[in-house]
């Protein structure tokens, strides 16, 4: 059985503690357990943290020469694993394997003290890998299988957000869009979605999106043109050193209340030109009455046939700007369009702008 969610995301960090506290003290994320040499591991230090059904695993190497200390070395701060959510371990396995993956890890009963489960592991795009483990049916609770865990109390007190994953967005090197798109069709049953030529100026920009049957996995794959002038996906290739993890998308009820309630605990989000407020009620219909909260708190808007969707994007919180995230608000809508992808592609370019990057 193909995968079925994306159970969580693994950071490997310079500093975990900086890491960790930016998504807890400004993301309102909460820690729920932490590894290290205090349950056996004495390479690494890792803490699980949590909000609503996103959950991140933030990891530091303890040694030189480690695995992780060769990805940061490399990549800087950023996503080393995308953890998926399989029926059937084995046969997710196999399946990615026959597609052209590499074994990175074979079927394997879990590490975790009293946990009765099986995991494996592939690689994915670039260096990034995909461990597999048995499916939570409520997508919540789950902690890597690889490692032991010590459970932390748990923590009380107002979250700035509720949110899903909504998707990820990844970059990837000029030449190999299609070809990554058919490997995760291919390896993990997913399905050609949406595809998106993005033009900006003298840059230029080629996207697909793929997901599973049940969109609990959604990938936005974008490449540059390499004919055009380079931008900001050539920026994060280099600054990244390889293609990976650009941004996570953090689907929320209420984006107008998250964006004052993440402000309010320390929150810095690209910022939106007053003239594009002006013309919004004209390029999406039915927003006049939200024009003054999308304005002040600097959302931008998007509709397509199903209906309309808000979003806006943090400035990236880890050195070498390796990785930034999204909140999304959907009211109907379905699709990745044009708009909204140079919506992002023009906020990026006007923060570099503006910082004279």
């Amino acid at each position: 059985m193909p995968p079925c969610a994306i159970a969580y995301a693994e950071l490997y960090v310079t500093d975990d503690r900086d890491a960790s506290g930016f998504l807890i003290d400004s993301l309102g994320f909460v820690p729920v357990a932490v590894a290290g040499p205090a349950t056996g591991d004495h390479d690494h230090r890792s803490t699980v943290l949590r909000s609503g059904e996103v959950t991140l695993v933030v990891t530091r190497a303890l040694r030189r020469g480690t695995t992780v200390a060769r990805h940061v070395e490399e990549h800087g701060d950023s996503i080393a694993d995308l953890a998926f959510g399989c029926d059937d371990v084995q046969s997710a396995f196999d399946r990615a394997v026959l597609a052209g993956a590499t074994a990175l890890q074979g079927p394997t009963p879990s590490l975790r003290r009293g946990q009765d489960t099986w995991f494996a592991a592939v690689s994915g795009f670039g260096d990034v890998r995909h461990t597999l483990i048995a499916a939570n049916p409520d997508r919540v609770g789950q902690l890597p299988p690889d490692r032991d865990w010590a459970l932390l109390p748990a923590a009380t007190g107002p979250a700035a957000a509720r949110p899903v994953l909504d998707h990820v967005a990844v970059c990837l090197e000029a030449g190999t869009l299609r070809s990554t798109a058919e490997f995760y069709e291919a390896a993990f049953d997913m399905t050609y979605y949406s595809s998106e030529y993005i033009e900006v100026g003298d840059q230029a920009m080629d996207s697909v999106v793929v997901r599973d049957a049940d969109g609990g996995v959604t990938f936005t794959f974008m490449e540059p043109d390499d004919t055009r002038v380079p931008g900001q996906i050539d920026r994060f290739l280099r600054d990244h050193s390889g293609p990976g993890v650009q941004h996570l998308a953090f689907l929320v009820d209420d984006i107008v209340g998250s964006v004052r309630a993440l402000g309010d605990r320390g929150v810095s989000f690209l910022r939106t030109p007053g003239a594009y407020y002006d013309l919004l009620a004209e390029r999406v219909a039915g927003m006049a009455d939200a024009i003054a909260d999308l304005r002040e708190t600097n959302v931008l808007a998007d509709r397509d046939e199903w209906g309309y969707l808000l979003q806006i994007f943090t400035r990236p919180p880890h050195p070498r700007g390796t990785l930034f995230y999204e909140y999304i608000q959907r009211n109907g809508a379905r699709g990745f369009g044009s708009a909204n992808i140079k919506a992002l592609y023009e906020a990026v370019e006007r923060e570099r702008e503006v910082a004279g990057r």
